[in-house]
């Protein structure tokens, strides 16, 4: 009888340790993970696969990727909870708070982020107000760093941009060669083009005639289906697990080299965005001068 019982007792034991890992195994949370300027997943599973393991193993969290063609698309898919979180830029946060009013994360720092308006040394341009009835090139629409904050500096200087000066936009190295033609006055770039298209064009001496302020910071978001107690540990994972995570980040070899020195900033605000939204009013955008709630 005592046989049986024991027999019994450990049947139970066992069947509610199967149980207990079943239900485990149910409530691991699988986050599909969104990267906006990043197009094709063999180019998302190249920079970011390192840190989509290590985040996954972190958090406890099963995190996949999902790669997504336009920022455009990446609202969408949060909106249709297709993907839980999201990756994006300074310009690209403001269109999404809007649209999604996703939920800030964790703020991704990039040292040195800034726009600036170049032109060449012997151009006659010596300053922003030689641009005045001029043509000046920009980046792709839309873009923070070679598109938004070109034309707002030119804005806080005192040009009108498409009144003072014409806009157009144009592929930076495309746009240097029509500078050297004499088609264009200048460029707007960020900090990190520059090294590269002095490389590319050897005979051209660059000079820098107006820098814009530091920009804020690229930002993890999560989609407002993501409960808050999800979005706490991802922040928490974030803060315990920095140093491995910005490693993870690094390793990919192109597009995350903008990340060099890095650090994750936890206490990233949506107020931090509020010169992005004066860009968008600058451009004509003003739909995105205020957020979700205004």
């Amino acid at each position: 009888m005592n046989r049986t019982r024991r027999l019994v007792s450990i049947a139970a034991v066992a069947s509610l340790t199967l149980l207990s890992s079943i239900s485990a195994q149910a409530q691991t949370q699988t986050l599909r993970l969104a990267v906006t300027d990043i197009v094709g997943l063999e180019n998302l599973q190249r920079e970011y696969a390192g840190f989509q393991k290590i985040l996954s193993e972190k958090s406890g969290m099963a995190v996949e990727l999902f790669p997504v063609p336009n920022r455009t698309a990446a609202v969408e898919a949060l909106n249709a909870k297709k993907i839980d979180l999201v990756l994006t830029g300074p310009a690209e946060y403001v269109v999404f708070k809007k649209r999604t009013d996703a939920k800030l994360v964790v703020g991704f720092s990039r040292p040195e982020y800034y726009g600036s308006v170049v032109t060449m040394v012997g151009s006659g341009v010596d300053g922003v107000q030689d641009l005045k009835g001029k043509k000046v090139a920009l980046g792709d629409v839309g873009s923070t760093s070679r598109h938004l904050s070109p034309i707002q500096l030119l804005a806080d200087l005192g040009l009108k941009p498409g009144k003072d000066v014409q806009i157009m936009h144009i592929n930076r190295n495309v746009a240097v060669e029509a500078m050297k033609r004499g088609d264009v006055a200048a460029v707007g770039i960020n900090r990190t083009d520059l090294p590269g298209l002095a490389k590319k064009h050897p005979d051209v001496v660059f000079k820098v005639i107006a820098r814009g302020r530091d920009l804020p910071n690229d930002v993890l978001l999560a989609g407002k289906h993501v409960s808050d107690e999800v979005t706490a540990k991802m922040r928490k994972v974030f803060s315990d697990n920095s140093e491995a995570l910005i490693a993870a980040v690094l390793l990919g070899p192109d597009e995350n080299q903008k990340f060099q020195g890095m650090k994750f900033i936890p206490t990233v605000a949506d107020k931090d965005y509020d010169y992005i939204r004066r860009m968008y009013v600058t451009i004509g955008q003003p739909q995105y001068a205020a957020f979700v709630g205004d």
